[in-house]
């Protein structure tokens, strides 16, 4: 077999721009972004195989053997990982160097995989000389990867569930998708914080800030997928002396189907759950806006999950029902 990709050459580019897109110029190198751009890669690459639950579980056993150790055990601590929006945010970005990188490569994918894994495998270990332990950042990895996946896996079925079942046996419209998957989104984020933070938090004509970094992890995936990118998600939505107008019937119907799906993949946290709603929310977004003749115009679909994700979240606070339903 002949090799066409000169790959100590790749190797060596690939490290390079890992450390470059985690590097801060005052504060040097952010070794938890690393992990979490490596995660993105390795994500990416589990999806170039036919099977990408089996090629992670796979991987997990080479890097392990690799490494000669076996993650740390135990139960992780609060704040080991970066919360749920950013692993979202710094693992997509991983994922985006990984695609630049695969189309260059032009051998065997499993010789890409094996060529990925001996990079990390030379990163953590370099780390261990400067005094964190190589099972502690195998953990830490393994961790953030699960994550990525399980937010990637939850935007995909929760789109597929809402065409399928919603849209197809139910007789709902794309926008009401778009909605729903919007609104469930908002009621799980506010249902993770305390009522109190959420209402005294809500101030002016600016989102509070965790609703702020929700919306960002929806309008980025829409970005991603094609929308396009401009000031008008905000256009039209409702002043803050207006009655709150949450899509609850919508919210009412597609959320146990939404927490079916969460409990059957172990995703259990209220954060998580939002992050990964605005994300099917924002994957819904391209493909109502999406082609020629799109379905909805961006510059509707895009209003219409602002206000969703916006009215719902403020309707936890002040509607018991909507809480405990």
């Amino acid at each position: 077999m002949f090799a066409l990709t000169n790959k100590p050459e790749m190797g060596a580019r690939f490290y390079s721009a890992l450390i470059q897109l985690a590097a801060d110029h005052e504060r040097g190198i952010d070794s938890m972004k690393v992990i979490q751009h490596m995660a993105g890669v390795l994500v990416e690459t589990y999806y170039i195989f036919e099977d990408s639950d089996q090629a992670m579980q796979a991987s997990f056993k080479k890097l392990s053997g690799l490494l000669n150790c076996h993650p740390a055990p135990g139960i992780l601590a609060p704040y080991a990982l970066p919360p749920a929006h950013i692993i979202d945010f710094e693992t997509e970005r991983g994922r985006l160097a990984a695609r630049v990188f695969f189309e260059e490569w032009l051998d065997c994918n499993f010789e890409l995989h094996d060529l990925i894994l001996n990079v990390f495998q030379h990163i953590i270990i370099g780390w261990e000389d400067m005094g964190v332990p190589r099972e502690e950042t195998l953990r830490l990895l393994i961790e953030c990867v699960k994550k990525c996946m399980a937010f990637e896996i939850a935007a995909q079925e929760l789109c597929d569930v809402s065409i399928e079942y919603q849209v197809g046996r139910k007789d709902w419209s794309v926008g009401d998708c778009i909605a729903a998957l919007s609104g469930v989104a908002g009621r799980r984020l506010a249902i993770s914080l305390s009522s109190s933070e959420v209402c005294d938090y809500f101030r002016g004509s600016d989102l509070p800030d965790n609703l702020d970094r929700i919306v960002y992890n929806m309008t980025q995936e829409a970005v991603r997928l094609g929308v396009p990118a401009g000031s008008d998600w905000r256009f039209g939505l409702a002043a803050n002396d207006t009655p709150i107008n949450a899509p609850v019937d919508l919210i009412r119907e597609l959320e146990p189907r939404c927490l079916r799906f969460f409990r059957a993949i172990g995703l259990n946290g209220s954060y998580d759950q939002a992050v990964s709603c605005a994300k099917a929310a924002g994957r819904m977004i391209a493909v109502a806006s999406g082609g020629d003749l799109p379905e909805i115009e961006p510059a509707i679909a895009k209003p219409l999950a602002m206000s969703a994700i916006t009215e719902s979240y403020k309707f936890v606070c002040l509607d018991f029902d909507m809480v405990s339903f």
